[in-house]
């Protein structure tokens, strides 16, 4: 089965990161020879490079700076979005409802009593046991000491109709069945779900306040607010997709979202807070098609982890929407084999990497900006493929980068990214079809622009933290010509994302050095890293 089947199963291990303790003048020396693939590349050290003294001062010229429209090169790695018809609402019938409204008691209407659904309730405790098909069971009202359990032989609809649920001493709703579970969020309705923070001794798994041994669907245009006391906000054995909704989990003891299989998201609106991971896939892959996602947490934003078993394949792909991720201790995204993105707007605040992966990193679209205290902005173990959209890694001090990939391929077939850190993995020159440089430091809160000698604007960029080394590469960086790069100034009229100023007029700063790209990767400052 490939990767854009569902499920898709098969795995590489991890890399061990390696750092050197180079001087930096052995550094230059090994980049004339080497490149991050373990090929022999043709790298000018240091280009023409043509230092000016730092009393330089502003010309007082104003440049015209040109839309960051980016061109992109035929997209790499993964694609698929993990499309499952049966995971459509509109493909399956219910043809029975059930309903169950809390409140000073619990009302039940069960039509199918004796005909396949069997319903108890004790102590505001609800078990419905089923063994037949097509039924709907719809939950509304109040309980401050309740729950909903369910067995089910067949897949079924649970339709939360302004249901709020608390449990004193287990999941509010324990899903015990392998089957799909079609979680229907009523069209402007609230509802909110509280498990204990301890749950009673059973033999059962019981990993969350929504928990399912089964498939959980999630659709609709309501909203649903988790709160995770004991483990996870929502748990499943299996996967967890989400079509649409509005879904916050206000805290979590562990993971907001953790899934065994896979985690899939078509759309919707989902908030995260959590003392460990945002999402977390435990076995298997993740993929983002839509939707717009806050996550703030401990460790990993969102994560793939699995990396013990060569049958299963922990990628993770993102097609398309908006991302927010802060992290006070780990990682923004990771994935324990390939990651892809191929769209969407991602901004990662992290103390770990920002962007992370055991095999590949892949973009081939999409606005990215990441920004690491205390680590790498993406770091690859092993190979990093740009093929387009906007890029903006921020590392942190040496040794750590703002793009690293040991010595493994790095190619550059289009796109913009800017990395800034203490060092930099050096672009593979034998394989990239689109010049980059490395330059050296910057300061924080200052502009850089870099323009050709006849007046053409290749970059002007907000620094956002000073740096050491540079990596920078766009289609507006030509091979064979002459660049003047230039600090300070100022830019009026001016829009950025992130940080890339996309228009307006740049007032020249001062020239601080030149450089002649003279091949497909020009080292005219800065640090290359392992």
């Amino acid at each position: 089965m490939n990767q854009n089947e569902f499920p898709t199963r098969g795995f590489r291990r991890n890399f061990v990161k390696q750092t050197t303790g180079l001087s930096a003048v052995c550094l230059l020396f090994i980049a004339t020879f080497f490149s991050c693939s373990k090929t022999e590349d043709t790298v000018t050290p240091g280009g023409t490079t043509t230092p000016t003294t730092s009393t330089t001062t502003s010309t007082g010229n104003s440049l015209t700076i040109d839309s960051t429209s980016t061109v992109s090169a035929k997209k790499e790695g993964n694609t698929g979005t993990a499309a499952n018809e049966e995971d459509l609402l509109a493909n399956s019938t219910f043809s029975s409802t059930v309903a169950i409204n809390f409140g000073s008691t619990v009302s039940i209407t069960n039509p199918l009593a004796g005909k396949g659904v069997t319903i108890t309730e004790t102590n505001g405790d609800v078990v419905i046991t089923a063994t037949v098909a097509e039924v709907e069971y719809v939950l509304s009202g109040t309980t401050t000491n309740g729950s909903v359990k369910i067995y089910s032989d067949k897949k079924f609809k649970l339709t939360l109709n302004g249901v709020n649920i608390t449990n004193a001493d287990g999941p509010a709703i324990n899903i015990q069945s392998g089957k799909r579970a079609f979680v229907v969020l009523t069209d402007n309705t609230t509802n909110a779900l509280t498990d204990g923070t301890t749950y009673a001794t059973s033999t059962e798994d019981m990993k969350g306040t929504f928990f399912s041994e089964g498939q959980l669907i999630f659709s609709g245009n309501g909203s649903l607010t988790l709160k995770g006391n004991n483990k996870h906000g929502i748990c499943s054995d299996d996967y967890v997709r989400i079509i649409s909704g509005t879904i916050t989990v206000t805290g979590a003891a562990s993971d907001g979202i953790h899934t065994n299989d896979a985690f899939i998201a078509d759309g919707g609106t989902i908030t995260i807070t959590a003392s460990n991971d945002g999402i977390q896939c435990e076995e298997g892959y993740i993929v983002i098609n839509n939707g717009t996602f806050t996550v703030n947490v401990v460790d990993k934003g969102i994560a793939a982890t699995y990396d013990t078993d060569k049958t299963i394949d922990p990628y993770l792909t993102i097609n398309g929407g908006t991302i927010n991720i802060t992290s006070s201790a780990g990682e923004g995204l990771e994935s324990k084999s390939v990651l892809t993105i191929n769209n969407g707007t991602i901004t990662a605040k992290t103390k770990d990497d920002g962007i992370n992966a055991g095999t590949f990193i892949y973009i081939n679209g999409g606005n990215t900006y990441v920004y690491a205290t205390n680590n790498d902005g993406i770091d690859s173990n092993g190979q990093i493929i740009v093929t387009g959209g906007r890029t903006v890694s921020v590392g942190s001090t040496a040794p750590e980068e703002g793009f690293d990939c040991d010595r493994n391929t790095f190619k550059i077939t289009g796109g913009i990214i800017v990395g800034i850190g203490g060092a930099t993995s050096l672009p593979t020159a034998s394989v990239s079809t689109q010049p980059s440089v490395v330059l050296g430091s910057g300061a924080a809160n200052q502009l850089i622009n870099i323009q050709s000698s006849d007046g053409a604007e290749a970059l002007t960029f907000q620094i956002p933290r000073a740096y050491t080394t540079m990596l920078f590469s766009s289609p507006k960086l030509k091979q064979g010509k002459t660049y003047k790069v230039l600090t300070g100034g100022s830019v009026t009229g001016g829009t950025t994302v992130n940080g890339l100023y996309t228009s307006g007029s740049y007032v020249a700063g001062s020239q601080s050095s030149t450089f002649t790209t003279s091949s497909m990767v020009t080292q005219a400052g800065g640090r290359t890293g392992p």
